[in-house]
């Protein structure tokens, strides 16, 4: 018993390496690999986390749950079991315990960019590899490296995340990921793309490629809840959820077009100083760009307005990350035919080959499908 209760302890130490990392280029302390404090952040919110989770039947017994919350978990744990049952991601422990954590998000993620490149900073971290952000529990650490990070000259990007995996790898039920309040923050849909989303990271991972396992689980997350709301008969909420990824798709085609023109501009022969100056009329254009569409075709909503405002290598950077191959994704669920355990089973394939080999395979599942956009093709 012991024994494996000091296994359980590093296996939830190395956790908090996994979700918080080690630095691989700055030697300053607050971007320290074995900066104690870090490291023992990492594991104290996680362990925090698991200890505040009760399996999601034992909360809905309560006669005293508030309706909103009792409505909310009885969806979650449908969306759960729906997980499995139909788009065959884990049948396992995770998402089956529910955590209040009492915050807005589960962690704060730091990104940072150089001034004149969108290559992402990178941390390295045991069992993932290397990732372009750095995770927190507390967010006034978050805004510490932060900080530290732009003074040293990099653009800079913290936000608040809902949820992260641990991608199945701790033993035992009382490790797996739980449900928490950040998930039933928002409508139906959210709360099972959040689900399908995290627990795709579960099924095929390839360390050192953070474009490819998030757009991958977020591929895995828009097609399964485009299955989901169809299978449940939900034409209202399909209807706004296909308006809602409209915009979500002029939004990606206008900033990664964007995000193009920059990477040519700073790869280019161009001075320094010239580079900072196109750099700036590329923005304030891609901002003005956006404003035509807000007032326009998106009838005056501001949702990215405070988006578009800070806008940064940094941010450019991460939604490239998240978004960049996700067509390619969506091509090869066509080509399985639309198989749940067939298109797993090609990702995982990929994600075991050179990285190398993985972009040129997707890169051409892309070009076969014709998935590129722009926000005329969106129309």
């Amino acid at each position: 018993m012991r024994r494996m209760t000091r296994l359980r302890a590093l296996a939830l130490a190395a956790t908090g390496l996994i979700l918080t990392g080690c630095a691989t280029t700055a030697a300053d302390d607050v971007d320290s690999a074995w900066r104690p404090g870090y490291f023992w952040q990492s594991v104290r919110g996680h362990l925090g986390m698991l200890a505040a989770a009760r399996p999601v039947d034992a909360v809905l017994a309560d006669p005293a749950l508030a309706p909103d919350l009792r409505r909310r978990l009885e969806l979650g744990r449908e969306i759960r079991d729906y997980a499995s049952r139909a788009l065959a991601l884990p049948d396992n422990a995770s998402y089956r315990r529910y955590a209040d954590l009492g915050r807005p998000a589960a962690v704060w993620n730091v990104v940072a960019a150089p001034e004149l490149s969108l290559k992402l900073k990178t941390w390295c971290f045991p069992v993932l590899g290397c990732v372009g952000y750095r995770g927190y529990f507390d967010k006034t650490e978050a805004e510490t490296l932060a900080a530290a990070l732009r003074a040293q000259g990099w653009e800079v990007n913290v936000y608040g995340v809902p949820a992260y995996s641990t991608l199945g790898k701790l033993p035992g039920d009382w490790f797996a990921d739980p449900l928490l309040n950040t998930f039933l923050r928002h409508g139906e849909v959210e709360l099972a793309r959040l689900v399908f989303h995290e627990l795709a990271h579960q099924v095929a991972y390839a360390a050192d490629d953070t474009t490819f396992n998030e757009s991958y689980a977020t591929a895995v997350e828009r097609l399964g809840s485009r299955q989901w709301l169809q299978q449940r008969g939900r034409a209202d909420l399909i209807a706004e959820t296909e308006r809602a990824d409209r915009r979500r798709a002029e939004f990606r085609a206008m900033t990664m077009a964007a995000r193009e023109r920059l990477d040519a501009l700073y790869r280019s022969a161009a001075s320094d100083d010239d580079k900072r100056r196109q750099k700036a009329e590329q923005l304030a254009a891609l901002r003005a760009e956006y404003a035509r569409w807000r007032d326009g075709e998106w009838g005056g909503d501001r949702a990215y307005d405070a988006w578009f405002e800070s806008v940064s290598n940094a941010k450019l950077g991460v939604l490239a990350a998240y978004n960049q191959q996700v067509p390619a994704f969506e091509a090869l669920f066509e080509r399985e035919g639309r198989d749940w355990p067939r298109f797993h089973a090609a990702v995982k394939a990929l994600a075991a080959r050179p990285k190398a080999e993985r972009d040129a395979a997707l890169a051409a599942l892309t070009a076969r499908a014709g998935a590129a956009l722009s926000p005329s093709a969106t129309r």
